[in-house]
């Protein structure tokens, strides 16, 4: 993916992705995001919970995903943010298989969330989350609006 810039403001980029060269080629996402001052918002890990706080989708990684989703949307309107303005993420799924991790990283970035996932990005598989039979959460960082 090539390097690129998002929302210049007339005194440059305010955020910017870069793709060294020497670094091997990413599914999607930039191993650097540059963001100019400005605030930001640090969201907590979004699990896949419903409003209620009851698990959604117990034992599928379809349903944990979207609940994730969704519930990542809500966070960013309640800070007036999009998915663009999504500097950093890193996903954690409860797998060791790269196949079931891979998946989830194509269900995030075809959902309405998708562009978050051009920054910088880590995708992990781990033993264990928070709450009994999650198995994915996501923790975003973002550059608010001026």
């Amino acid at each position: 993916m090539a390097d690129g810039v998002r929302e210049d403001d007339g005194a440059g980029a305010r955020i910017r992705y870069l793709n060294p060269e020497g670094l091997h080629p990413t599914p999607g996402y930039h191993h650097v995001t540059v963001v100019r001052e400005g605030p930001t918002a640090h969201l907590a890990g979004q699990c896949p919970l419903d409003s209620g706080g009851t698990l959604v989708g117990a034992g599928s990684y379809e349903a944990q995903t979207d609940q994730v989703v969704a519930n990542s949307m809500t966070a960013l309107r309640a800070v007036d943010a999009r998915p663009e303005d999504v500097v950093r993420s890193v996903i954690y799924v409860v797998s060791d298989v790269s196949e079931e991790l891979a998946e989830v990283w194509r269900r995030l970035t075809a959902s309405p969330l998708g562009p978050a996932f051009r920054s910088a990005s880590t995708l992990l598989g781990v033993a264990r989350l928070g709450f009994p039979g999650q198995l994915v959460e996501l923790d975003l960082t973002v550059r608010l609006p001026d």
